[in-house]
């Protein structure tokens, strides 16, 4: 389960990277009920997402030559520079160098040998997301990469994490948790259908999974899953925004 207690390892932050930050904003205010919060004028276009004064996400405008839109998960790290030594040294590539956000934090970007894109977030003035796992809020994420076995190494090496085999009804599933003594589940890893992306999925908290899909293609996104029960888990589906940023919503059980 996630919480704010943000050990290493994990998520801290999450934000959206896309081609239309206004049409994003529209969008997902009017889906989640968030409110948009400009960061200054030096941003360069970057905000957060708000619920009731808490920061619950973030947006910003595509940087990168030939990025796509998508969310992206950040994990904590008390040192950027190391961690982006232990990605290289565990096969990863550093997309973005770790760098100063003025004194929030130090972030840097990655790609892990499954291709799926990750970042971590080094807590200055901003230690990470103010709510988590509430109605609105990030509850969960998971990996889809090629192939499932190829990246546990590579995450253990980084990030110290614990990663358990389990089972989805007849699906394999490797979840994950931070080590130490506070450890905590945090996502969990499957294998990628053909001919999709590698990426890393983001599961927003909602009172009703099937109220947010059709809300959801009213405002102009797409279902890519349709929605589906998790025994002991709740009920889920996978969209896309306008732009085909995917994401996905759940109702959790409990």
């Amino acid at each position: 389960m996630l919480t704010t207690r943000y050990v290493p390892g994990a998520p801290n932050w999450i934000d959206l990277g896309t081609p239309d930050t206004e049409a994003a904003v529209a969008f997902y205010s009017s889906l989640f009920g968030w409110h948009f919060q400009e960061a200054g004028p030096q941003a360069g276009g970057y905000g957060f997402f708000q619920l009731d004064g808490k920061t619950v996400a973030a947006v910003g405008p595509l940087t990168q030559e030939g990025a796509v839109p998508a969310w992206t998960p950040y994990f904590h790290t008390s040192d950027a520079d190391a961690t982006a030594k232990a990605v290289e040294q565990a096969g990863g590539t550093v997309r973005v160098a770790p760098d100063d956000v003025f004194t929030k934090g130090r972030m840097a970007g990655f790609t892990d040998p499954g291709g799926a894109g990750f970042a971590v977030w080094q807590p200055g003035t901003i230690q990470g997301l103010d709510l988590v796992t509430e109605n609105g809020s990030l509850a969960w994420l998971e990996l889809y990469v090629p192939g499932t076995e190829a990246v546990r190494p590579f995450y253990q090496a980084v990030f110290d994490w614990k990663v358990q085999d389990i089972t989805f009804g007849d699906m394999p599933y490797l979840l994950l948790s931070t080590s130490g003594d506070d450890s905590q589940d945090l996502g969990g890893v499957m294998s990628l259908q053909e001919g999709e992306r590698p990426h890393w999925l983001a599961y927003f908290e909602v009172a009703d999974c099937d109220a947010s899909v059709v809300r959801a293609r009213e405002l102009g996104g797409d279902l890519v899953a349709p929605a589906a029960d998790i025994e002991g888990v709740g009920r889920f589906a996978v969209l896309s925004d306008p732009h085909g940023a995917r994401f996905a919503v759940i109702t959790s059980v409990g």
